[in-house]
């Protein structure tokens, strides 16, 4: 996936999507940003449009 497609999709289907990624694959959401080439800061104002904050304790995003 590329940059423009990930953020393009619908908030409620990234959401999903990336605590799927951190729960199973990375330890923290820099590195799945860095990954998949998306900022932190893009990610989080995308699904905090949808009421959705990162726990970094939990790694995930509530």
């Amino acid at each position: 996936m590329d940059r423009e497609s990930i953020l393009s999709m619908d908030p409620n289907i990234l959401l999903s999507m990336i605590n799927m990624k951190l729960r199973d694959f990375y330890s923290d959401l820099s590195s799945l940003c860095e990954d998949i080439g998306v900022t932190e800061e893009e990610i989080k104002n995308k699904l905090s449009s949808i009421g959705y904050k990162y726990e970094r304790d939990q790694n995930q995003f509530k």
